[in-house]
């Protein structure tokens, strides 16, 4: 039988590849990381964020090189994000085990949901052809996006994707400022946890080598083919990952 640890080197590699090719991947790290490698939620939602800064440097420099990121939707985005992601890292450190397992599992839940969905939002962007109120909107969406990966370790774009979709911006663009997104709040989240947190850089080192390797074949699986299947083998994924996380954290198993 395969020891636990070495469940980690598919687990991550498929978290790569599914953050290259639809932005949410991230969110099914941290329950490996706290089965397999035995950390605590804390320090598993820690590590899983400290990894991200990398795949997000990965995915934002070959979706620009495809320009496949526009920086007029990105960047106010991102500067909701990085204001913030630290005030999650800091509610983090305060919030009990339990009760962070509970928020990350109803995020799983709630992105495969939403990909699953048959209501796919707008038809064109919120506020378009009105630049100031749109980019207020871009910015709450990243502040939401931002203080939940301080607060989960999740990554911006479990909530960035979903919400951009939802407000009528195109899943490509959605998924190209998620990347960068990820720099961001991975980044801003990981200054509040060095602090406030603790993060486990042997694991870490491990895992971002195997997702930066997923992140490229994502990435060209997104600019390649259709990705509906994909999305959908991922929504049901993360329902079932959730589900489970609830479950466990309830007491009934």
């Amino acid at each position: 039988m395969m020891p636990e640890f070495l469940w980690l080197i598919p687990i991550a590699f498929g978290v790569g590849v599914l953050i290259g090719a639809v932005g949410i991947g991230g969110i099914l790290l941290i329950p490996a990381l706290s089965a397999f490698a035995g950390l605590g939620i804390h320090e598993a939602m820690a590590t899983a964020l400290f990894t991200f800064i990398f795949t997000g440097i990965t995915g934002t420099v070959m979706f620009q090189r495809r320009g496949s990121i526009d920086w007029r939707v990105t960047t106010p985005v991102c500067i909701g994000a990085v204001l913030f992601a630290f005030l999650g890292a800091w509610m983090n450190s305060l919030t009990k085990p339990a009760a962070l397992a509970l928020i990350l599992a109803g995020i799983i839940v709630f992105a495969g949901v939403y990909t699953l969905a048959t209501w796919r939002g707008l038809r064109s962007p919120a506020f378009d052809g009105t630049q100031r109120q749109q980019q207020v909107l871009l910015g709450a969406i990243g502040s939401v996006a931002g203080f939940g990966s301080g607060l989960t370790g999740v990554g911006g774009p479990a909530l960035s994707v979903p919400l951009m979709v939802l407000f009528g911006f195109p899943a490509l663009v959605s998924i190209g400022a998620s990347q960068v997104i990820q720099i961001i709040a991975a980044v801003s989240g990981t200054l509040g946890n060095l602090q406030f947190g603790t993060i486990n850089f042997k694991i870490a080192a491990v895992v971002t080598l195997l997702e930066i390797a997923g992140v490229f074949v994502g990435a060209r699986i997104v600019h390649a083919v259709n990705a509906e299947l994909l999305k959908n083998f991922v929504a049901a994924l993360c329902i079932a990952v959730g589900v489970f996380l609830i479950v466990r954290v309830l007491g009934w198993l």
